[in-house]
């Protein structure tokens, strides 16, 4: 599977297409993708969504991605880094809280936009990316990095609405760190033990606990419990996995051992549970 770079810190591409490019692929940085008109589906980690246009995505590092073309399609691409979010003026306080909520999309297909408002304002505001893109006037550098500010920003804001509020500005720096941590592991039982974070991230065994609930205000193996659910749902919705590739995927024994974590959480098995969300 091909992996790309970002040799800038962003990227703005304009394009009209009746095929996807390029079959499945990685980047190591974001893009968010907007469909400026046109009708499709979005592969995003075996899943999939049914595009249409308003439809806005985020692509976080590492995730699998395409696009399957249903009728000719223009797609708006903005492609940017770390690096970008450390020095294109967006306020180095909230650098790291944006990153952790920019990388909490990760796993998760469909659009992004969650405020009705917000809707409204991304079209103009691409569209207005879209002039200045194309017309190369007097100040349009300066006018399209401000756009792109407002436009991540915006992003944020959406997936934060999405968030438990485990994310605040005063959220301490290492509570986003191990929340990320969790996220990043969440297919590997063995790295989320207590000792493992613990010694991680400098903690003692005892005082872990103690430590993530006050900052988060849940349990650590409750918020591994339900970050888990959440994509395990999207898996059996919008994937057509299957159940012993799900269970091998988040490190279960078994399909029995997935069935029963699954069951106790959603008072459903694996199976009714994809029947039902399959039916609306």
């Amino acid at each position: 599977m091909t992996r790309e770079n970002l040799y800038e810190s962003y990227a703005i591409n304009f394009a009209t297409l009746d095929v996807c490019p390029k079959p499945e692929h990685k980047h190591t940085f974001f893009e968010l993708v907007y469909i400026r008109s046109g009708n499709g589906r979005q592969c995003i980690n075996n899943s999939h969504f049914n595009y249409k246009p308003g439809h806005l995505f985020l692509l976080s590092p590492d995730d699998c991605h395409s696009f399957d073309i249903e009728s000719t399609t223009d797609f708006f691409f903005l492609q940017f880094n770390d690096i970008y979010l450390k020095t294109g003026g967006l306020g180095t306080d909230n650098i790291r809280r944006l990153e952790y909520i920019l990388q909490n999309a990760n796993h998760r297909p469909g659009c992004i936009l969650r405020n009705i408002v917000d809707k409204s304002l991304v079209n103009p505001m691409i569209e207005a990316i879209f002039r200045e893109y194309s017309n190369r006037d007097v100040y349009n550098q300066e006018l399209i990095h401000q756009l792109v500010n407002t436009l991540i920003i915006v992003v944020a804001r959406n997936i934060a609405k999405s968030l438990p509020d485990q994310v605040t500005v005063n959220t301490d720096e290492k509570t986003v760190d191990i929340l990320q941590y969790i996220q990043q592991h969440i297919y590997y039982p063995e790295k989320l033990k207590t000792e493992n974070i613990g010694h991680i991230f400098g903690v003692s065994n005892a005082y872990l606990g103690r430590y993530f609930k006050k900052h988060t205000h849940e349990t650590m193996q409750g918020y591994i419990t339900k970050y888990k659910i959440k994509l395990i749902e999207h898996r059996l919705k919008f994937s057509d996995k299957r159940i012993n590739e799900i269970a091998e995927e988040f490190g279960f024994t078994d399909i029995s051992h997935l069935n029963k974590f699954f069951k106790k959480q959603k008072g459903k098995n694996l199976s009714a549970y994809r029947e039902s969300v399959r039916l609306k």
